[in-house]
């Protein structure tokens, strides 16, 4: 049996695929990439819009003590008690994770494809030296943290989390009752979170070594803060993706398959109904998948969004800029790397210079995370 807004979603989605196809003369309804850039509006796979209803925000704006966190008697302690692990010395505190030298770099681009998302301009940045995690952090990792810091995310306190409708069964799908307007393919799922990804029966059994999804910017400083470590800024990210190479589209270079071959996990067929799966993966892939870069980082494109520290701005200025953090306020978190829902029909957004925002309390099907660290006198 189909619940309701199964029946309307399915509907409503292939319309919107259809519309979205439609090319108009003055481009108002097309949310497609172009392959000219900056011909396109930003749609994509409408993770964006997952925003959780100002009702349901804990804080908006949020900062690292603004997090709330519980201890094993359900009672919500302050933010300040996730403690970062006892100091090891530094190969352990730096396990998994790569020294870089930093330098100048361009960020952004003057070939923007989706220029409301803030793409450009291309602008010239100086990165300090500074630790980035080799790869995504997983379930595992993850459920380390939790039991060790009694730590209950975002998801599991509203008791809800976004879900891609196609990743749940029937019977995951029959408590939904409501979906996103501008993007119907994404389910506000009850009970989803980072333990059960798809909602009620659905657990981490052969994805412990994925990333972690269903976990918001405040679950990720909390993490980073227990690890002795921090999210990236958008430039440090940037400058680790693009790994040395100047005017190039991904983390490996210009063309998406050298020699045929994948490297990262994208939308492959028809967003949002169907995905072969040509790259291996039809949804989340292990964080320790695919080439590295030049740096030694792996999937920097693709697999999960990644939460970075910055407030949100589609504003930036052409100086030099020394190290920079980004606004000093906002209401939304920057995110970075486009996910396994990226599709160039769509959500061309798993470019090094690509970028999109949601609320520092919102949690998906395919948002993750990396940490960094500064470089010190014991590093």
């Amino acid at each position: 049996m189909h619940s309701p807004i199964q029946k309307i979603s399915l509907s409503v989605i292939a319309l919107s695929v259809l519309v979205l196809v439609v090319s108009r003369a003055d481009d108002t309804q097309s949310c497609s990439a172009s392959s000219k850039p900056g011909e396109s509006k930003s749609c994509g796979c409408g993770s964006d819009a997952l925003n959780r209803a100002p009702k349901e925000t804990v804080n908006n704006p949020v900062t690292d003590d603004d997090i709330i966190v519980e201890d094993d008697s359900s009672n919500t302690i302050d933010a300040k008690s996730v403690k970062a692990q006892p100091r090891t010395d530094s190969t352990t505190q730096h396990a998994n994770m790569v020294k870089l030298a930093g330098g100048k770099f361009t960020m952004g681009t003057d070939e923007a494809h989706f220029h409301e998302d803030g793409e450009g301009p291309a602008r010239p940045v100086i990165i300090y030296p500074f630790w980035m995690d080799v790869m995504e952090v997983s379930n595992k990792e993850f459920a380390e943290f939790t039991r060790d810091a009694s730590y209950v995310t975002e998801a599991e306190k509203f008791g809800n989390s976004f879900v891609f409708f196609d990743m749940m069964t029937e019977e995951q799908q029959e408590p939904v009752q409501e979906s996103v307007a501008a993007a119907p393919w994404w389910y506000k799922t009850p009970n989803a979170n980072w333990r059960e990804p798809e909602g009620i029966n659905s657990n981490l059994d052969e994805r412990w070594d994925h990333p972690v999804t269903h976990v918001s910017w405040n679950d990720a400083v909390a993490y980073c803060k227990w690890k002795g470590k921090r999210l990236p800024t958008e430039a440090e990210w940037e400058y680790a993706c693009r790994a040395g190479l100047e005017d190039r589209l991904y983390p490996w270079g210009n063309v998406l398959l050298p020699n045929g071959e994948h490297m990262a996990n994208i939308w492959q067929g028809e967003f949002p109904l169907n995905n072969t799966a040509d790259d291996g993966y039809k949804w989340t892939a292990p964080v320790d998948l695919y080439k590295p870069n030049n740096f030694g980082l792996k999937q920097m494109a693709g697999n999960v969004w990644e939460w970075v520290a910055d407030y949100w701005s589609i504003h930036h200025m052409q100086e030099l800029k020394k190290n920079p953090t980004g606004p000093k306020k906002g209401t939304e978190r920057t995110k970075k790397g486009g996910s396994f829902l990226c599709h160039k029909s769509y959500c061309y957004r798993y470019r090094c210079a690509a970028r999109s925002n949601n609320g520092a309390d919102s949690s998906a099907s395919n948002l993750g995370f990396r940490c960094a660290s500064d470089i010190d006198t014991e590093s």
